[in-house]
Order: structure tokens, then sequence, then C-alpha cells
């Protein structure tokens, strides 16, 4: 049974590795994009992840629901890996963190959150 320390230890670890897989449309990696919305790690070490893609009909939805899964069974202390693929709430950029969004920025050479919020009044 795993302690509340181990399961912090465990996530970071976790967080660690989905920073490796990136998103195929946009390079930066799907955490830093804010497509992970939740990380649940249980007693026995088995990891519940709900993802969401920047876009729904994205045609490799399949292969970055694999590669998720694969780098996250690659942390030690995992057990097993599910990944449910979630649209609601829809993705926006309002979801990435202040690293991805500067990374988007010295990409493509704005500030996406910004000109979200100017498109949308800010909302998501």
């Amino acid at each position: 049974v795993m302690s509340a320390v181990d399961e912090e230890d465990l996530k970071k670890k976790i967080i660690e590795v989905l920073k490796t897989v990136f998103d195929p449309e946009i390079p930066i990696n799907i955490y830093d994009l804010g497509l992970i919305y939740k990380i649940d790690i249980d007693d026995e070490g088995v990891v519940n992840i709900d993802m969401t893609l920047t876009a729904p009909g994205c045609p490799i939805a399949h292969i970055l629901v694999g590669m998720v899964a694969e780098a996250v069974r690659s942390v030690p202390g995992v057990k097993d890996v599910n990944v449910k693929l979630v649209f609601d709430p829809p993705w926006s950029p309002l979801r990435m963190t202040p690293e991805g969004r500067r990374a988007f920025k010295e990409i493509f050479g704005y500030d996406i959150v910004e000109a979200w919020i100017k498109r949308t009044g800010g909302e998501r």
C-alpha cells in the first residue's frame, strides 16, 4: 500500500515523463500544453489519467494515448496505466502551464493566452 509521500513522489516522476511526450501539431509537451486533466494513483500503483487533445478530431489520438500509457508505464512503481480521452471541458490555451505558454511564445512569436483572451473575451 502506497503512502501519501510515495504517491506525491510517483506523481512528480509521472509528470516528468509526461513532459517527454509531445503534441504532434504543436511542438510543446502535452503536460505544459495542459492536455493532462487528471492523474490519479491508487494504493496498488495503478495510474488513471484523463487527458484531452487540442482538437477533438485529431487523427492520431490513439497514437498519443498509447505514447502516454507507454511513457507512464516506464516509471518505476507504476503497476498499470489507464488513459481516458475526455473532451469535457474542452481544451483551451488557458490550461497551459507558464512553461508551455513561454515555449509557445518562443516558437510562434506571440502569446497564445493573450490572443485567446482577446479573441474570446477570456472564455475557455
